[in-house]
């Protein structure tokens, strides 16, 4: 089916987020009639926007449905745009000797600090760069971290080094381990939700 034209006002913001950024929103939406009872949309990994409509959904019932959602898809479209930005290209073995050095500094002096806060011993730190952990604690006290976390604001590396610390008393993620983290920094959650909504742009820094 040919792509349809969103409603004015979902257009319309979408016109002024483009006025202000490189990115290139869709100017339309592909539906798609079937048997199912429900209207839904979904933003595809490319930044595309499929509706999925009842068969003989009337045409203004889904614009109004588009309207209520076009929070939410102006929301997702973003994010799909911001993954699909080209990565940045490879950084020097030099550079990054000289990030990973930085960041041993930086988690070596946060460490002994907190540990003496906490009164918690460990043992050697690592510096790593892993694309599936900020940090890590092994069962010996061994603690690693991302170097990429330099370039996070300073609370967040605050709370990545408090997290794994806090392993030495607890080795899980149970309600008391986030108690001892709790006990150290109370507004812990806004880290963590930083690193949920803005960590994937630490990949993209250098």
């Amino acid at each position: 089916m040919a792509k349809q034209p969103f409603p004015r006002s979902l257009s319309d913001k979408l016109r002024q987020l483009a006025g202000h950024s490189d990115i290139q929103y869709p100017d339309g939406y592909e539906l798609i009639y079937s048997s199912r009872r429900t209207l839904a949309v979904q933003i595809t990994s490319g930044g595309q926007v499929k509706v999925r409509a009842p068969r003989r959904t009337a045409k203004a019932s889904i614009e109004r449905f588009l309207t209520e959602k076009q929070d939410w898809i102006l929301k997702y479209l973003t994010k799909a745009a911001e993954r699909s930005e080209p990565a940045p290209p490879p950084l020097p073995e030099h550079e990054r000797r000289r990030y990973m050095e930085t960041a041993r500094d930086i988690f070596t002096q946060k460490a002994a600090y907190y540990a003496s806060i906490m009164q918690v011993t460990y043992g050697r730190i690592s510096i790593r760069e892993q694309k599936t952990r900020w940090g890590s604690c092994s069962s010996k006290g061994n603690l690693n971290f991302n170097w990429r976390l330099i370039f996070a604001p300073e609370d967040v590396l605050d709370y990545i080094v408090v997290h794994e610390l806090a392993h030495r008393k607890e080795m899980n993620h149970s309600p008391a381990f986030y108690a001892v983290v709790a006990s150290v920094l109370p507004d812990y959650k806004k880290e963590q939700r930083w690193l949920k909504e803005h960590g994937n742009s630490l990949w993209n820094v250098v």
